[in-house]
């Protein structure tokens, strides 16, 4: 007996499936990240060589929960229902927001953060939206820095910029020269897919002023002489 299913009889909406997996999967995976979060607390590194491994766990969990919500988001923004909601905020609170959300990470790996941002510097941005840009790029420069992170936030050409560099080797080249492209582009730099940068890109573009909307661009050398990721939000 032929068992094959018809797709056409199938009226099993598998995106839709997909996504709500994808949602489960997200959630779990951020109660074993709340969970590794205690239990590093609970019980400090004895030594350089543990602390390495926490750093190390606590980065892999981050990483997997950071695209998971990449891909949730995605899908909502290429079907039309992921809401923007655009408001004025604070810079500094969406930096320091980040920075305490991934402080296991960052204590674990020993990372010193600076900040430059004037505290009373505010803009008209999706703060959920953007403090997740912000999370991302941290989780991903704590894994490719040397010891320091630099966060700031500027307004040059009435066009707010923030900045998130690390002391690490830099960006490649291919992804210096198209960011967003990577992810279309995949089998370059060692086979990763880049949906962080895609994710970003989309979520800058969302913010729109008149002709103008956001963008992303990645760099090399200063602030730190690593690598620099720059938003711009008009």
């Amino acid at each position: 007996m032929n068992m094959t299913m018809d797709p056409k009889q199938n009226n099993l909406d598998f995106s839709l499936v997909l996504a709500s997996s994808v949602h489960d999967m997200k959630n779990s995976v951020g109660m074993l990240l709340a969970s590794l979060e205690q239990v590093i607390e609970a019980t400090p590194p004895e030594s350089e060589e543990q602390g390495r491994r926490f750093s190390t766990l606590h980065y892999e969990a981050s990483r997997i929960n950071s695209e998971l919500v990449q891909l949730l988001t995605i899908y909502r923004m290429q079907n039309n229902f992921l809401p923007i909601n655009i408001d004025e905020h604070y810079l500094l609170d969406t930096l320091e927001d980040q920075v305490a959300r991934n402080h296991t990470l960052i204590e674990t790996g020993k990372i010193q953060i600076d900040m430059d941002c004037d505290p009373d510097l505010r803009w008209c941005y999706d703060n959920d939206l953007i403090g997740s840009v912000v999370h991302n790029v941290l989780v991903n420069c704590s894994r490719y820095t040397r010891t320091r992170i630099f966060l700031s936030a500027t307004v040059e050409n009435d066009v707010l910029k923030i900045t998130i560099a690390d002391d690490g080797h830099g960006y490649p080249k291919e992804m210096l020269e198209k960011p967003a492209s990577m992810v279309e582009n995949a089998e370059l730099s060692r086979n990763a897919t880049h949906l962080g940068l895609y994710f970003a890109e989309n979520i800058a573009a969302m913010h729109k002023q008149k002709n103008r909307k956001g963008y992303i661009e990645l760099k090399n050398g200063a602030p730190l002489n690593g690598g620099a990721f720059h938003i711009y939000l008009p």
